[in-house]
């Protein structure tokens, strides 16, 4: 099966190479930062230059593929950006006959649209996608524990013993490894009898700020303590890594969760079924933090 993954040069497609290849499939990965080729051919994929916002190319590359692992990236300037990247890539799918198309959401799917574009645009991007007519599966993401590694975390892990996150103590958040959701793509993709699904997933505990701490003081071997982060500080630290305005909105969700205390569900309680369908290894908070302890200690 030859498999085209897209932004492969990033944290969460990265993984879903080797989850692929483990699988026997044959990965083109697309990438727009030439610097990134190197990086994606060394991984075993055949590396291809792409941005999807040009239509042409995304044509081009999308010939003679079997199946697609798609990812618009969330944190954009203009997060309709992330619609058109969609449609162009969705288009491109339709008309080259690919058989099979899964979509990484990075992040659960909300009902209704609550006026905040980046959490919209997923809407938006499922209706295309479901009146495309391809057969697709959809991975719901709740939150990487990979974003326990950002600047926002690991130097005041370092520095304080103390982890930090712009989500209020008390809300629960059930924290997934990225090579857990990129086996659950691989899996997706070579199982096409559950065409049309959409799966909500997560890690299998869902746990408040102490709990997490708890985890890393197991997986550190070392007492840890809960922060909550100022919103606005998460946004500012955005801004400093991907420019001006890119952590505007998300600041702006995590203030509004704070304030109003209205903590939406970061878990996915049907995990048990998800994975009796995508049978895949779920990789503990606290291995998780051990297996990454040298981002957290001095």
């Amino acid at each position: 099966m030859k498999v085209l993954v897209y932004g492969a040069g990033g944290s969460q497609q990265f993984p879903v190479i080797q989850a692929l290849k483990n699988k026997g499939a044959s990965v083109v990965a697309t990438t727009h930062q030439p610097e990134k080729v190197e990086l994606l051919t060394n991984a075993g994929a055949e590396a291809v230059i792409a941005n999807m916002a040009n239509r042409a190319r995304i044509h081009e590359i999308t010939q003679g593929v079997d199946a697609i692992s798609f990812l618009a990236p969330f944190f954009l300037a203009n997060p309709m950006d992330g619609l058109d990247y969609a449609k162009n890539v969705i288009d491109a799918a339709v008309a080259h006959k690919v058989k099979h198309f899964v979509w990484n959401s990075s992040g659960f799917i909300l009902p209704v649209k609550i006026g905040n574009p980046s959490l919209d645009v997923r809407i938006d991007i499922a209706d295309y996608l479901k009146e495309s007519g391809i057969p697709f599966i959809i991975i719901q993401p709740s939150v990487y524990a990979e974003n326990l590694l950002g600047p926002w975390t690991a130097p005041f892990v370092q520095a304080e013993n103390t982890v930090t996150y712009p989500t209020p103590e008390e809300m629960p958040v059930g924290w997934i490894a990225t090579k857990d959701v990129a086996a659950l793509v691989a899996e997706a993709i070579f199982s096409p009898h559950l065409a049309n699904a959409s799966f909500q997933v997560s890690g299998i505990e869902n746990l408040t700020g102490h709990q997490l701490a708890e985890k890393f003081s197991i997986g550190l071997n070392k007492q840890i303590q809960y922060r909550q982060m100022p919103p606005k500080d998460f946004g500012k630290i955005l801004d400093s890594l991907m420019g001006e305005g890119a952590g505007q909105g998300a600041a702006a969700v995590y203030q509004e969760i704070t304030d109003t205390k209205n903590y939406p569900v970061m878990h996915a309680s049907d995990m048990d079924n998800v994975l009796k369908k995508l049978p895949v290894p779920m990789t503990s908070l606290e291995d998780w933090v051990a297996q990454n302890k040298s981002a957290f200690l001095e």
